[in-house]
């Protein structure tokens, strides 16, 4: 049984870029939704969908690739954990990986990426690093 259903989603993200699947579902759940939309706004997924099947629904995510069909995600890090919750405030927050790397953050604002949380001047809890 899982216990940090965001972990399981960008290790399932990450698992199937590596192996250049492109469909993938995962169950529902409105954080994991809204993570996916912002993931599609950073251009690391093509598109993101709610699929209902009898009483389940799912998000079917399509993973982007580039031009040479490699993955667009290479990599990514899981920061604030179940036991250990990382926060950060607007003031502090650096650029990833030179630009090529986005942090996605949970504010009071909703999930956003650290440079977008920055414009607002709000922190929040740094979720995980994609590259």
């Amino acid at each position: 049984m899982s216990h940090d259903p965001v972990a399981d989603f960008i290790s399932t993200l990450k698992n199937a870029s590596a192996v250049n699947q492109r469909l993938v579902l995962v169950p529902h759940s409105n954080l994991k939704q809204a993570i996916a939309e912002k993931l599609v706004a950073s251009g690391f997924l093509k598109r993101v969908e709610v699929k209902s099947k009898l009483s389940k629904r799912q998000l079917e995510v399509e993973i982007a690739y580039g031009a040479k069909n490699e993955p667009v995600i290479m990599g990514v890090a899981r920061v604030s954990k179940p036991s250990r919750r990382v926060y950060q405030a607007a003031r502090d927050a650096r650029v990833f990986r030179q630009g090529y790397g986005e942090v996605i953050v949970s504010t009071s604002q909703g999930i956003l990426t650290l440079n977008e949380a920055k414009k607002l001047n709000i922190g929040g809890e740094i979720l995980f690093k994609i590259w």
